[in-house]
């Protein structure tokens, strides 16, 4: 249920092809129309947990995901739906889990991102963000000890980055060369706490100096961009030069959630910013590179629209977990 294309894999960083490029549009296109399905869904009542938006995040979890293989793990966080997207998982299965359907991932108890997809290599987050650092670390660590080339990449906020996990994974990682890619999403608030109330250095990244490793920053809104510096650390990771830590600079275009009125955000921030939106800025490249015509953003919109549909009509006719299993799984027999 995915969009696809033709997946052509660069040779180097630098190497995207007009098929790939566009298929990150797709994916980025695909990503911010599910969210806004999921938006419609939760103001019509039809959601039991809450809904957590990607906004503004789009180029960071696509190009980043895009940078993969497919026997690579990724342990995305609530704002990274183009990952799970890029990485394979269906729209039908995105939307039984936010409904929290029976046939979903987490069997209807949960309503949000709070699963995991072993089949595609998929480990969702936990409410505690940071706390799956040392979890993925792990799972770098088991893939070295079995030799199986593969590379961990995880993400974490701003705010995350500040909590214990972060440390003693990212420490861990770089003592031992593991496969692991952290990627920072600074997105300038952790729900309403701004950057300059959370660290006093210019560049989180820089915290890659104490564990001695590479660190950069980047703009997180430029889907080419990410995607090169991520493809790069994922490369090294490979050849066993161990973990990298990316930076991305975005911003949260919405709350924490639905039911956050952000209205913390400085008036006039949020408008500066949709200046960099990274779809409509990718737009811009694509047609100035006569990549994408007009005719074609339809198409891709007008299809993405239709998919979206069928999936979400899917999920709302699939039935809920009857409350007699509420217990199935949660206590041995």
């Amino acid at each position: 249920m995915t969009i696809t294309a033709e997946r052509t894999r660069p040779k180097s960083p630098t190497g995207l092809s007009n098929p790939d490029r566009l298929e990150l549009y797709r994916y980025m296109v695909l990503t911010r129309e599910c969210d806004n399905a999921i938006l419609r869904l939760y103001k019509q009542g039809k959601m039991v947990g809450g809904a957590y938006t990607g906004y503004g995040n789009e180029a960071t979890a696509v190009g980043s995901a895009y940078a993969l293989e497919d026997h690579d793990y990724i342990f995305p966080m609530h704002r990274d739906l183009g990952a799970h997207l890029v990485k394979g998982q269906s729209l039908r299965n995105i939307f039984l889990q936010q409904l929290a359907r029976a046939n979903s991932f987490t069997r209807g108890r949960d309503g949000t991102g709070h699963y995991a997809d072993p089949s595609l290599r998929i480990y969702g987050n936990v409410s505690h963000l940071a706390a799956m650092i040392p979890v993925a670390v792990g799972v770098a660590l088991a893939c070295k000890l079995r030799k199986e080339n593969a590379v961990v990449m995880t993400y974490v906020g701003d705010g995350g980055s500040n909590v214990g996990d972060f440390h003693e994974g990212l420490n861990m990682a770089a003592v031992m060369r593991l496969p692991f890619v952290l990627i920072i999403e600074n997105n300038q608030f952790a729900y309403s706490t701004p950057i300059a109330k959370q660290f006093a250095g210019q560049k989180l990244s820089d915290r890659a100096v104490g564990y001695g490793i590479p660190g950069t920053t980047i703009d997180g809104t430029d889907v080419v961009r990410v995607y090169d510096a991520c493809k790069k650390a994922v490369d090294q990771a490979r050849r066993g030069e161990g973990p990298t830590l990316i930076e991305t600079i975005t911003m949260r275009m919405h709350g924490h959630s639905a039911s956050d009125d952000a209205s913390y955000v400085p008036t006039g921030m949020i408008d500066e910013w949709k200046k960099r939106d990274p779809i409509y800025r990718f737009e811009k490249v694509l047609t100035n590179d006569r990549v994408l015509t007009e005719s074609s953003k339809n198409q891709i919109y007008e299809k993405v629209r239709s998919e979206i549909e069928e999936a979400v009509k899917f999920a709302e006719e699939s039935p809920y977990t009857p409350g007699e299993q509420a217990g199935e799984g949660v206590y041995a027999p």
